[in-house]
């Protein structure tokens, strides 16, 4: 099956909530119904976005960005990330799948650590204008639950990535209620999923969420 327009998923949550795990399975499932899939991330997704993730990620001990300064990061790599791979793929009738969005930066640097949101939107405005995901499924669990996962997969992988990890709770808390007020906001795009469940059927409401977007067996 192949559609004549692409389509735009997002994944977002709180850290641990699972969204790489869900992203590779959705994909599959997606590609499996004979789609073509893009899997991609943010920060990320070109050369550019990459290297705007280490220097994001990756803190020192002598460096600390403001909220203003990685809302704008954020914006620069998502802004090359939409030209370079996001609108190709869906200019060819793809479907891109993607583990995080704007909403990332909504609820990290404007809930979370109190940027003014419609400082963010005009920011957004300038550099992406409209753009916005078709589809966009929030994981949501206690963030207690979600930072431990965290914690232990950084002890396992060890790729560093560790700044928001190491945030303090009521940050996290902050944060996790912007998810919710953004679904809240945004119902015809937003869909919450308790992540606290079991892996398939985490997956199964995914696929049947997608399915019925997509209008795909």
């Amino acid at each position: 099956m192949k559609k004549e327009k692409g389509f735009f998923i997002t994944l977002e949550g709180g850290e641990g909530t699972g969204k790489s795990t869900q992203v590779a399975a959705l994909a599959a499932f997606l590609e499996d119904k004979g789609l073509d899939v893009v899997v991609t991330r943010e920060p990320g997704g070109t050369p550019e976005g990459e290297a705007i993730r280490n220097l994001f990620t990756q803190r020192t001990d002598d460096m600390e960005w403001s909220p203003m300064a990685e809302c704008l990061l954020m914006f620069a790599a998502r802004s090359m990330h939409i030209e370079k791979t996001i609108k190709p793929a869906m200019n060819a009738g793809k479907v891109v799948i993607c583990d995080r969005f704007t909403d990332s930066t909504r609820a990290y640097q404007g809930y979370g650590h109190g940027l003014d949101l419609s400082d963010i939107e005009i920011i957004r405005d300038i550099s992406i204008q409209s753009f916005a995901p078709d589809l966009t499924f929030i994981l949501d669990m206690p963030v207690e639950i979600g930072l431990a996962r965290a914690k232990g997969r950084l002890a396992d992988d060890g790729t560093g990535e560790d700044r928001f990890e190491n945030m303090a709770l009521d940050f996290h808390n902050r944060m996790r209620d912007g998810f919710l007020d953004i679904a809240s906001k945004h119902r015809e795009r937003c869909v919450v999923v308790n992540a606290g469940r079991d892996i398939d059927e985490i997956s199964k409401e995914l696929r049947d969420v997608a399915a019925e977007r997509l209008g795909i067996a």
